[in-house]
């Protein structure tokens, strides 16, 4: 029942901003739910830059959040090392992404080095057939090692057009090598149970908003969180041929107000 959502998950990019312009009516949407005093969180698969460089450039729009009301792929992915692939880390993230990993041992990718894990995230245009080469020598070693991707989000839109994300990079690796990725980022199971644990809420009592139908929406859906598009950042047409449909789809994050109390003004 819609009446039942008390918390929301929040994704940022493509819903509160495109790269560096706010979308139209997202810091006023945000305002109302604090006002409000709504659970929320906001829930992204960016590794491209770390957590604080997301606290400065939300700031900057106006919308002053703490590091602790984000959760990123980074984060889950240090607490997961942490437990299952002690040791030297190969990584395959931006630059700036890599003080979010300052508590690890870190081997540069050009490095001949065993490592016990490869983590991939964004790591843009660095991405050449000399870096995929070395993570697949890499995780060809024995023992192999734990192969993890910060997200499997297929693509995102930039001012220039379409850009692949995470995913077809994790998935050229995970078909030549044979390995499965450990997933820490959107869609996966574990992420979305962390961001449910930290909003206090139930799947049936959070919604998940996004742009992307399969990481942002299906992912939630999978753990049985209501789902909540939007047709901003990387939303195509072709996205309401998806299967099981959102439960809501709003032009903006603008618009989530004026739903919001549409349905619960009986309560």
């Amino acid at each position: 029942m819609l009446s039942e959502i008390h918390a929301f998950l929040i994704d940022l990019d493509g819903v509160l901003y495109q790269e560096n312009q706010p979308i139209p009516g997202s810091r006023e949407a945000i305002m109302w739910i604090r006002a409000r005093g709504i659970p929320h969180l906001f829930v992204t698969n960016t590794t491209s830059q770390p957590r604080r460089s997301l606290v400065e450039k939300l700031a900057r729009m106006g919308i002053e959040v703490t590091a602790d009301e984000i959760l990123t792929p980074s984060v889950a992915a240090v607490e997961w090392l942490r437990t299952h692939a002690a040791g030297p880390v190969g990584l395959f993230v931006q630059d700036a992404t890599k003080e979010d990993f300052a508590d690890l041992v870190m081997v540069p990718p050009d490095a001949a080095t065993a490592v016990s894990a490869i983590v991939v995230g964004d790591y843009g245009e660095h991405w050449s057939f000399q870096a995929l080469n070395q993570a697949f020598r890499w995780l060809m070693g024995d023992p192999a090692p734990q192969l993890v991707a910060l997200g499997m989000t297929r693509y995102w839109r930039a001012t220039d057009g379409l850009r692949l994300d995470t995913g077809p990079f994790v998935a050229a690796l995970e078909y030549a090598t044979g390995l499965k990725a450990m997933v820490v980022g959107k869609p996966a199971r574990c992420f979305f149970e962390v961001a449910l644990a930290r909003v206090g809420a139930t799947p049936q009592t959070a919604c998940m908003v996004g742009d992307d139908v399969v990481s942002d929406i299906g992912g939630a859906q999978a753990l049985g969180i209501n789902g909540l598009l939007v047709k901003t950042g990387k939303f195509r047409p072709s996205d309401l041929d998806h299967s099981p449909l959102p439960m809501v789809i709003l032009p903006s994050l603008g618009d989530l107000p004026k739903w919001w109390e549409d349905h619960h003004r009986d309560r």
